[in-house]
C-alpha cells in the first residue's frame, strides 16, 4: 500500500515545476555501488593529524572564549560570548560525532579517547548516543526502527497527551528536546541512553555504556563544583546559557536533515525501505558562515550514506556524487553569512508535520488540523 504523495512547496526555490513531476519514493535506477564509484578514492582516506587539527582549533577557540568571559564579565559581553561558546560546543559535538562514526581516524582507541573528551565535557553520553545514532544511520528514513525525529504513527500520536502533544509541536519547544531524548528517548520508545540495560544496547555494549556514563558524571560533579566555588549564576553564564544555545543547533539541525524540505519526502516500511532509498529521504543545507565552523554537517546525503568518509571530503563527494543520484539529490538553498532562511522550512515543517499513517509502506507526513489550525504556510 502506498500514500498519496502531496505536492506541497515551501519558499522561493528554484525547480519547482520539476519537483512536482518528481516521484522522490519511486525506487531509484541506480544502486550504492554507482554512488560509491563515482566517489574519488583519497575521499575516503581519514588523516588523523588533520582531524586533530580540528580539535585543537575548536578548543582553542573555546579556551579563547572562555578566558574572555571571565576577564570581561560584562553584560556587554555575555550576550556576544553565548551565541559564539554555544555555536563552538556545537563544532565540538559534531567533532565527537565523528569519532563515532570512526571517520575520525583509524584507530578505535583514538576515537574513543577524543570521542569521550568532546562529548563528556558538553554533556552527552559518547558511546550510549554513538551506538543508538549507528542505529539511525543503518535504518534512516524506516517509520519504526530509524532512531533519530522519527515520526509518530498516528496511533501513538493520538494517545499522547494534550501537553506534550503541544510540547514536541510548538517552537521553541522542540529545539529543546536533545536532552529530554537521551534520557527517555521519543513517543513511542522506550530506553536511555545512560542506562546499560537498557533495550537500546546489545548485552556486549553495556560496558562501553556504563563508561560513557561515568565520564558523563564526572563532567557533572565538575561543574557542579564549579558552581559552588563560583557561583551558580555566574556559571549559568559561563556554561549553562552556551549549553542550550548548542542544544538548540543540534535540534535545528538534525530536524532539517531529515524534514522540511519545500516538497514532502517519504518515510518507508517492510519491503518498501531500502538502506539506500531511506538515505536518499534526507537533506543538505547551507548554512553560510557556519559551514565552516560546524565542520559541513549540513552535507548530509552523502554522510547518511557513506558515514565512513570525513567530513572534510563530504563537499567533494557529493559534488563528484551528483551525476548519479540526479533528481533524488537536492540542491540546498544558498544561505547568506547566517542560516535565517531555514526558519521557514522549520516553521513548516512543525506546523504540518505531525504523524504518519499507522498502515502502508510508503507514508508521508499528515497534519493535526486541530493542532494548529492558523498554519504558518495558511498565513503567508
Amino acid at each position: 500500500m502506498v500514500q498519496a504523495q502531496p505536492l506541497q512547496h515551501v519558499g522561493n526555490g528554484a525547480g519547482k515545476e520539476d519537483q512536482a513531476y518528481f516521484d522522490p519514493s519511486a525506487p531509484p535506477p541506480f544502486k550504492i555501488a554507482n554512488i560509491r564509484a563515482a566517489i574519488p578514492k583519497h575521499c575516503w582516506e581519514k588523516n588523523t593529524l588533520r582531524s586533530l587539527s580540528y580539535v585543537l582549533r575548536d578548543v582553542l577557540v573555546v579556551t579563547a572564549l572562555v578566558a574572555a568571559a571571565i576577564g570581561f564579565n560584562s553584560w556587554f559581553f555575555w550576550p556576544l560570548y553565548w551565541p559564539a561558546q554555544g555555536t563552538m560546543f556545537w563544532a565540538l559535538f559534531v567533532l565527537g560525532h565523528d569519532c563515532g562514526h570512526g571517520s575520525f581516524s583509524n584507530s578505535p582507541l583514538l576515537n574513543s579517547i577524543v570521542g569521550h573528551i568532546l562529548h563528556s565535557s558538553i554533556l552527552v553520553p559518547y558511546h550510549g548516543w554513538r551506538i543508538s545514532h549507528r542505529t539511525h544511520h543503518q535504518n534512516h528514513g524506516h517509520v519504526e526502527k530509524d532512531e533519530s525525529w522519527v515520526p509518530l504513527t498516528e496511533k501513538v500520536y493520538k494517545n499522547l497527551d494534550n501537553m506534550t502533544r503541544m510540547m514536541r509541536f510548538t517552537l521553541p519547544f522542540p529545539i529543546f528536546a536533545y536532552p529530554f531524548y537521551l534520557w527517555s528517548r521519543s513517543p513511542g520508545k522506550e530506553g536511555s541512553h545512560f542506562n546499560p540495560y537498557s533495550n537500546l544496547f546489545s548485552p556486549g555494549e553495556r560496558r562501553d555504556v556504563l563508561t560513557s556514563t561515568l565520564c558523563w558524571g564526572i563532567m557533572l560533579s565538575v561543574l557542579l563544583y564549579l558552581s559552588l566555588t563560583m557561583g551558580p549564576l555566574f556559571m549559568l553564564k559561563l556554561y549553562g546559557v552556551p549549553y542550550l544555545i548548542f542544544v538548540m543547533w543540534l535540534d535545528f539541525v538534525t530536524y532539517l536533515h531529515h524534514h522540511g524540505y519545500k516538497q514532502k519526502l517519504p518515510w518507508y516500511r517492510g519491503q518498501e525501505w531500502s538502506y539506500l532509498r531511506g538515505g536518499l529521504t534526507t537533506v543538505d543545507r547551507d548554512y553560510g558562515w557556519i559551514n565552516n565552523i560546524h565542520h559541513d554537517i549540513g552535507t548530509h546525503v552523502i554522510h547518511h550514506l557513506f558515514p565512513q568518509i570525513p567530513h572534510y571530503h563530504l563537499i567533494e563527494a557529493t559534488k563528484a556524487a551528483k551525476a548519479v543520484l540526479g533528481k533524488y539529490y537536492r540542491e540546498p538553498q544558498k544561505s547568506g553569512p547566517l542560516p535565517l532562511h531555514l526558519i521557514k522550512y522549520l516553521l513548516h515543517s512543525i506546523s504540518q508535520d505531525h504523524f504518519v499513517s499507522d498502515s502502508g509502506d510508503i507514508v508521508y507526513y499528515q497534519t493535526d488540523s486541530q493542532l494548529h489550525k492558523d498554519s504558518w504556510t495558511q498565513s503567508n
